[in-house]
């Protein structure tokens, strides 16, 4: 059964192009990364922001490992520094890893947050502002690591934060928006639920139904491009360093648009239709 959303244009577009007809989203088709609701989200739909944002995560937390010796697409090495400073009474040490922590943990608060705030008024919405405060976040990261980056210590630790509560907002908008399905950073998670679903997908026992063989194929999607993504992240950032966080950015903007393609391509369709008319009207 294809279920179908309705995609309103009047929702980040122009006000002239509030008249243009409704373009419905099925559960089939692919063009719906954000708008679906995570009740009615399909395998390709999953897989598309899964691919994309592990891919961002791996770029992201291999770069932070080289250039800054921290870890940013998870906090369970952070929590176990902390522990570990806590017992050596160093402070100033405490502050940074609490800091790091509580910023991740800020960037998830906020894209559940607002995605909870929008989800009955537009789903597209709701799951593109977390994704903009990204962007903006990581387009601060570049801008500064490429033109004023000295390599103090402070600088490392501020921008370590920054990316911690990107990472946080990306972790938060994607598993609130597959109903927790997709945790583009969690990796730990990742491989605990894989085990557990390749044991109940080839237990004799057990029925394989076919979300258990999805929920397997998004995990190994996940850490397909994750992988995928520390690789191309370590061989640009040894060529161009902070110039490949500029490409991040393309990254997420891609994601937001890719559910506006329809819209635009009808939008262009109707201008060169009616000034064919047009132009056969005159002649």
């Amino acid at each position: 059964m294809i279920l179908h959303v309705n995609i309103w244009y009047n929702e980040w577009l122009p006000r002239n192009w509030k008249h243009l007809p409704v373009i419905r989203c099925s559960s089939t088709q692919k063009n719906c990364m954000l708008r679906q609701p995570k009740e009615e989200r399909s395998l390709k739909q999953n897989m598309l922001l899964a691919s994309s944002t592990a891919f961002v995560a791996g770029v992201t937390n291999v770069i932070s490992i080289i250039a800054f010796f921290a870890f940013t697409a998870n906090v369970t090495g952070h929590v176990a520094n902390l522990a570990k400073e806590i017992m050596e009474q160093d402070y100033s040490s405490i502050e940074v890893f609490v800091l790091w922590l509580l910023l991740f943990f800020i960037g998830a608060l906020i894209a559940s947050f607002a995605i909870k705030s929008f989800e009955g008024k537009s789903n597209y919405r709701a799951n593109a502002i977390p994704i903009v405060i990204e962007i903006i976040v990581l387009l601060f990261v570049a801008i500064y690591g490429n033109n004023f980056y000295s390599g103090t210590e402070n600088e490392r630790e501020i921008i370590t934060g920054c990316i911690l509560f990107a990472m946080g907002l990306q972790n938060g908008m994607v598993s609130t928006a597959s109903g927790g399905l997709i945790k583009s950073t969690h990796l730990t998670g990742l491989f605990t639920d894989l085990g557990t679903e390749l044991a109940d997908y080839y237990h004799p026992k057990t029925p394989q139904p076919v979300e258990l063989r999805n929920k397997i194929i998004i995990r190994i999607t996940v850490l397909g491009f994750y992988i995928l993504g520390g690789i191309i992240g370590a061989y640009f950032y040894n060529k161009y360093h902070f110039v490949v966080f500029y490409f991040l950015p393309v990254i997420l903007l891609t994601v937001l648009f890719y559910d506006l393609i329809p819209m635009i391509i009808h939008r262009i369709t109707r201008i060169f239709s009616t000034d064919t008319k047009t132009n056969k009207a005159t002649s």
